[in-house]
């Protein structure tokens, strides 16, 4: 992770899938995850972040709802 980003602290206030959708865009955004690449399984994101599957799962639609991801059946999710 680029070392300029900060580190992955959700806020109480807001729902964390949300706060995980906007990390995943900053890392995009500074370069740590770059345009093309495939994502992290929903599995390895939920342990990244150390949060539920159903979490990671919300947050990887809320990205695909903001067309920063795309979501391939049977290959997985790439940035676009």
């Amino acid at each position: 992770m680029a070392d300029d980003l900060a580190a992955w602290e959700p806020a109480p206030h807001e729902y964390v899938y949300v706060q995980m959708a906007d990390h995943i865009e900053a890392r995009i955004a500074s370069g740590d995850l770059n345009s093309g690449a495939r994502l992290p399984g929903e599995r390895d994101l939920a342990a990244e972040y150390e949060v539920s599957i159903d979490t990671a799962r919300r947050a990887i639609r809320v990205l695909r709802d903001r067309g920063a991801v795309r979501t391939l059946p049977a290959k997985g999710t790439f940035i676009v």
